[in-house]
């Protein structure tokens, strides 16, 4: 995503393995527009490579042989420098960081040193080989960097956006970090139009509009996109509070039955949501469980009931409405738009099932898991726009579907995410403790479910 946001091909990047670290081929940065664009949420800061090494001597090495013309600029007599030494894995103490630095005489810095605002910031990295005992993954080999930021993460971003100081909140309100996850990787930016047909109160615009796109949003529930809880505590007030685009529209819309008039197409350059699963909201669509039997017949609201008339829903599976938000996405974005959006999977031995839907039209380029408890986690899928949208297309998605909820998500039908989400574990019910026996209440599988 960095590589995209940053307009460079993936083949000038590649993955120090085990590092933590990308590296980009290419030549010194020289341009100062660099450090100010947008850094990936989780990417802590971008760096000019001066030197690498295993060693102290091996690092003194490389940044002698680093090129003069790329350091000289940075070290002249009227600027101002901060080194800061940062680790991975292991615990550097004040006085070791001060020895380090010490260290770093051979580099003929004229400039002042200023620790609050610095002109330029030169970082001291090392990762070394820290076991298994803190739970990640081991690092190769000890290795020392150092460089130059030319860019790095806005850290007061999710402090200022976090959920407890919104205006206005809903039981599913989404995650300030996740949020700005998901449209980083709809590369939302300005000039683009997102959409999100399950907006509630707005969380994932809030964070799209903050990287300036235009913002579009619907939901089925109309107390939520008109009412609120009044008129300051509403989607509208999020906006506000942080001082944002409003939103071109805000509809009372129905995922299964879309309102864009018949020949309507290719209008968003994203769709990012998070669709209902079923455990703590589940999804509901237009009808009512008489009006989909066949009980009663389609009615006109009369005209003075209009204003407080709240339409009748029925369930909405989930196999259902991803299959409609696919044929959705598929219609209404551009060609190379980004369809963004969360799927439940169940966990088995400690693995998922990699089956994720899919359409004609779109491209799967990246899966990411988050574990929400031991039973259930939630996969951010991203998909991209890669053909037009026909009529044997829909037909061919729709056969596809049609596979797929046979084959893979038989689970998903009918609230059985909920009962595993709730349910006692096969030990737990064979074991017949009594603490379980008299307490039959459901209980949740993880704290974030």
């Amino acid at each position: 995503m960095v590589a995209q946001t940053e307009g460079r091909p993936h083949r000038f990047w590649r993955w120090r393995r085990r590092q933590r670290f990308w590296i980009e081929m290419r030549p010194a940065i020289k341009s100062s527009n660099f450090g100010r664009r947008r850094v990936g949420i989780l990417v802590k800061g971008m760096y000019e490579l001066w030197g690498e090494g295993s060693s102290y001597d091996e690092l003194e090495e490389a940044i002698r042989n680093y090129p003069d013309e790329n350091k000289l600029p940075y070290l002249v007599a009227e600027s101002t420098f901060k080194i800061t030494v940062d680790s991975f894995g292991k615990i550097i103490s004040f006085q070791e960081q001060n020895d380090r630095i010490r260290g770093l005489t051979y580099i003929p810095f004229k400039g002042r040193v200023n620790l609050k605002n610095p002109e330029h910031k030169f970082w001291l990295i090392e990762t070394d080989d820290y076991g298994s005992n803190n739970g990640l993954p081991p690092v190769v080999q000890k290795r020392i960097f150092f460089g130059r930021e030319v860019g790095a993460a806005d850290r007061k971003l999710l402090p200022t956006y976090q959920l407890k100081s919104r205006t206005y909140l809903g039981p599913t309100a989404m995650d300030a970090e996740m949020a700005f996850l998901m449209a980083n990787q709809a590369l939302a930016t300005s000039g683009k139009l997102v959409y999100d047909p399950f907006v509630g109160t707005g969380s994932i615009l809030v964070a799209a509009a903050h990287f300036g796109a235009m913002t579009m949003g619907a939901d089925i529930d109309i107390r939520v996109v008109r009412d609120g809880r009044g008129p300051d505590c509403n989607v509208w007030s999020n906006f506000k509070q942080y001082q944002l685009p409003m939103p071109i529209s805000l509809l009372r819309a129905d995922n299964n039955l879309p309102p864009w008039r018949p020949g309507l197409k290719e209008v968003f350059d994203a769709i990012i949501c998070d669709p209902p699963y079923g455990v703590r909201a589940g999804g509901r669509k237009s009808g009512g469980r008489k009006l989909l039997k066949g009980v009663v017949g389609p009615y006109t609201v009369p005209d003075d009931k209009r204003t407080d008339h709240i339409p009748s829903t029925a369930a909405y599976s989930l196999v259902e409405c991803v299959h409609d938000l696919l044929d959705l996405a598929a219609k209404m974005l551009v060609m190379g738009g980004r369809l963004v959006y969360f799927y439940p999977v169940l966990r088995e031995d400690d693995s998922i099932d990699t089956h994720f839907p899919e359409h004609p039209c779109f491209k799967l380029i990246a899966s990411c898991e988050q574990i929400l408890s031991f039973r259930y986690s939630r996969v951010l899928l991203t998909m991209v726009k890669i053909g037009p949208y026909t009529e044997e297309i829909a037909e061919t998605a729709r056969l596809k579907h049609l596979e797929f909820k046979e084959n893979h998500v038989k689970w998903l039908e009918e609230g059985n995410l909920h009962a595993a989400v709730f349910s006692q574990s096969g030990d737990d019910a064979a074991a017949g403790d009594s603490k379980f026996s008299k307490d039959s209440k459901p209980k949740y599988r993880g704290k974030y479910v």
